[in-house]
């Protein structure tokens, strides 16, 4: 099995927190959907003939692409791929973008998972984020969404703004379970270098939150979506049963995916490659940037990805991908957390506890491989 993920990197505005590549050059969507055909048939044979099991396109802003572009790449991968019937089809959209007759093309063409980046339900957080929808939107969107027929829906939160309190969080909480969606995924502010959200951050106009009030935000997610039947499946991710992001498991799983257009990973198993953050340099034919990853580099990586997940880390799988070192190394290390109740180990299974949740970077850094 595999996937495939088809980066759209265009955007009508830029939010102040965003890290990833995008553009604000939406005239060259339809000459940028011709490099992604053409690069989608020209890399048919990466993937080695698996079958598709998930298709995403992420961005970016995908739901700005017109819905027959979107059509023309979705209609080559199934021409070109061997795509499975049931395969899961996400199209993260903004809220603002969404309208009755778009919802009707997306599910018309196969679309059957829509990721909507809400943020907030605060239209000051919002207008504070740059995003282009208010609180109303976003509600607006989701109905309607659902009368499409759209039935497997996640929406995206995020806490931890400058000032906020554990009551405007409890409340953005509250107000994304009545809207019944299958899958939540919800993230700390991020300061990213680059940002004009890190650059507010070192002018000193805005400061970070307490860290002690962004973990009970934190706690009271957890318990609050589990309390409404949601299985947290992986730190920043919850699900109702069997609606869990099929797409971002195999990244969490080690399973081989293609990504096609500007700024796109690919992995196979053993190494990356990926795309230059830049349009120009995509569109030009830029060649790919190729990483090979050394047996550490992969041990380190899987023990991260697992960690992430309510899975955990299975040693016997551990120790048949890199051998008997790499398993004592990894239960050696552990010893310490284990001892402090931040990893349980429980049948050959480690995975952290509900304390561990909450240093979750501190004790998968105890884990990594030191040359």
């Amino acid at each position: 099995m595999a996937g495939i993920y088809v980066h759209i990197p265009f955007c009508k505005s830029r939010c102040i927190y965003c890290g990833f590549f995008s553009t604000t050059s939406v005239e060259k969507c339809s000459v940028y959907v011709d490099a992604v055909v053409a690069e989608l048939d020209a890399r048919k044979d990466y993937l080695k003939g698996d079958a598709i099991e998930t298709i995403y396109f992420g961005g970016g802003t995908p739901s700005q692409l017109p819905p027959e572009e979107v059509k023309r790449i979705l209609s080559s991968i199934i021409y070109i791929y061997n795509v499975r019937e049931g395969a899961e089809i996400t199209l993260e959209a903004n809220p603002d973008d969404v309208t009755p007759v778009l919802l009707k093309a997306w599910k018309g063409m196969g679309i059957n998972r829509l990721s909507m980046g809400v943020q907030t339900f605060q239209d000051e957080r919002l207008r504070f984020l740059n995003r282009r929808h208010t609180s109303e939107q976003a509600i607006r969107a989701v109905g309607e969404a659902q009368q499409a027929g759209f039935d497997n829906l996640s929406i995206d939160l995020m806490f931890g703004f400058p000032g906020q309190t554990l009551d405007e969080w409890k409340r953005d909480v509250q107000m994304a379970l009545s809207l019944h969606v299958q899958h939540l995924s919800a993230y700390s502010l991020m300061y990213e270098e680059g940002t004009r959200l890190n650059w507010l951050l070192e002018q000193g106009e805005i400061a970070e939150l307490d860290e002690e009030l962004s973990v009970q935000m934190y706690d009271h997610l957890i318990q609050a979506l589990t309390d409404a039947g949601y299985r947290h499946y992986e730190l920043s991710n919850f699900a109702l049963p069997g609606r869990e992001s099929r797409h971002n498991s195999s990244y969490w799983h080690g399973i081989p995916y293609l990504g096609v257009g500007a700024g796109a990973h690919s992995f196979d198993g053993q190494q990356r490659c990926f795309h230059p953050d830049s349009l120009e340099a995509y569109l030009a034919g830029a060649p790919l940037e190729v990483e090979q990853l050394t047996e550490a580099e992969r041990y380190d990586e899987f023990v991260f990805t697992g960690l992430r997940t309510a899975e955990g880390i299975r040693l016997d799988l551990l120790e048949e991908k890199f051998g008997k070192s790499f398993r004592n190394y990894c239960l050696c290390n552990a010893q310490k957390q284990i001892d402090a109740g931040r990893l349980v180990l429980h049948d050959q299974v480690l995975h952290l506890s509900h304390s561990g949740l909450f240093v979750s970077n501190d004790v998968m850094s105890d884990l990594m491989w030191v040359e």
